[in-house]
């Protein structure tokens, strides 16, 4: 498969029926956007290991991986099953996506364009999509820190979510992709959380 503009990378643990509902989704808007979807299975134990495969064999846009169980390493986890999923990745620009929040419209990554980085904000209730495109990936850094920290919720919120950096997706540029993935599953302070939270209110 040439010409692959983005690709779309997810990592899963123990999520096959987030995939069952939601992973068709993400191809279909695969198929409209040159794009391809990376699943990286961080050792499941339910059927998502099959149901990749099995998907994989039908599906040419998708390619699947896996964080074996048996690496031990200081560095996260997420981050490493991420970097992964970043050196299979063949496109221009690499989105980091969630299989929990499933695009809800073709426009999804249809915003990508230009800015070293973007976010993907979806507004459930009308379908509307909209991107926020910086010029640069420190431009952004502190929504997706905040957003992605360990043990945090960030992709729960339902009311202003842009103020609060609740995103669906975060792309960059191919280049970048790598320090991108420094950002995800931070551990922090009250008071960093509570930095973090001010910073993202104010630059919105």
């Amino acid at each position: 498969m040439n010409n692959i503009l983005i690709s779309v990378i997810m990592v899963v643990h123990d999520q096959a029926e987030q995939l069952k509902s939601h992973l068709p989704l993400f191809l279909e808007v695969a198929e409209e956007t040159d794009a391809e979807v990376i699943v990286v299975d961080d050792t499941s134990s339910d059927e998502t290991p099959d149901l990749l495969q099995q998907m994989r064999e039908s599906q040419q846009r998708l390619y699947s991986t896996f964080l074996p169980a048996s690496i031990v390493t200081k560095e996260n986890r997420l981050q490493l099953a991420l970097s992964i999923g970043v050196k299979a990745a063949k496109g221009r620009y690499v989105v980091f996506a969630d299989i929990c929040r499933p695009p809800s419209s073709p426009q999804w990554l249809s915003g990508l364009a230009d800015g070293e980085a973007s976010l993907v904000f979806s507004q459930r209730d009308d379908a509307g999509i909209s991107h926020v495109v910086a010029s640069e990936l420190s431009d952004l850094s502190n929504v997706v820190i905040k957003a992605e920290r360990k043990g945090g919720r960030g992709h729960n919120g339902r009311r202003m979510k842009q103020r609060r950096g609740l995103y669906d997706a975060f792309s960059v540029r191919r280049e970048r992709a790598f320090d991108a993935v420094r950002l995800f599953d931070h551990s922090l302070s009250p008071l960093q959380l509570a930095t973090l939270r001010l910073r993202t209110w104010l630059a919105w």
